[in-house]
C-alpha cells in the first residue's frame, strides 16, 4: 500500500472508530489502531478526519517520538488537487464613520473652532476671576 495516492473523498470515507484515516503534511495515515492509545483521546482524531489535519497536528506541538510513531501508520499520499484551497478571509466593508452625511468641511471647521472656543472660555474665566 506504500506510495499509493488517495483522493480527499476516498480518505474522508474513513471517519469512524473502526476505520479512521488522517491527512497530515500531504501524507495519509490509518490511525485506527492508535485511537484508544492517543493521549488526547479518540475524539480529537475523529474530529480531524475528512480534511487536511496538518494545522491541527502542528498546533498541538507533538514530540519527536510522536512524529516518528506516525511512520507505522502511513498508508500513502494525498492527491493535493482534491483538497480545496483555503479561502483568504476578507473582512466585510465597514460603512464610513460619517453616516449622517455631514460635509467634511464642517467637520474640519468644528475640529478647529471647538478647541478654540474652549481656550477662549478658559482665558475669559481666568481674566474674570483675577479682576474680582
Amino acid at each position: 500500500m506504500d506510495g499509493k495516492v488517495f483522493a480527499l473523498a476516498e480518505v474522508s470515507d474513513h471517519n469512524k472508530m473502526k476505520d479512521c484515516w488522517l491527512i497530515i503534511n500531504g501524507k495519509v495515515y490509518d490511525v485506527t489502531k492508535f485511537l484508544e492509545d492517543h493521549p488526547g483521546g479518540d475524539e480529537v482524531l475523529l474530529s480531524a478526519t475528512g480534511k487536511d489535519a496538518t494545522d491541527d497536528f502542528e498546533d498541538v506541538g507533538h514530540s519527536p517520538s510522536a512524529r516518528e510513531m506516525m511512520d507505522q501508520y502511513y498508508v500513502g499520499e494525498i492527491d493535493v488537487l482534491t483538497i480545496p484551497k483555503k479561502k483568504e478571509y476578507t473582512p466585510p466593508k465597514q460603512p464610513h464613520y460619517n453616516q449622517d452625511k455631514t460635509s467634511e468641511f464642517i467637520i474640519r471647521l468644528l475640529q478647529f473652532l471647538v478647541p478654540l472656543a474652549i481656550l477662549g472660555l478658559a482665558v475669559g474665566i481666568r481674566i474674570y476671576t483675577k479682576s474680582s
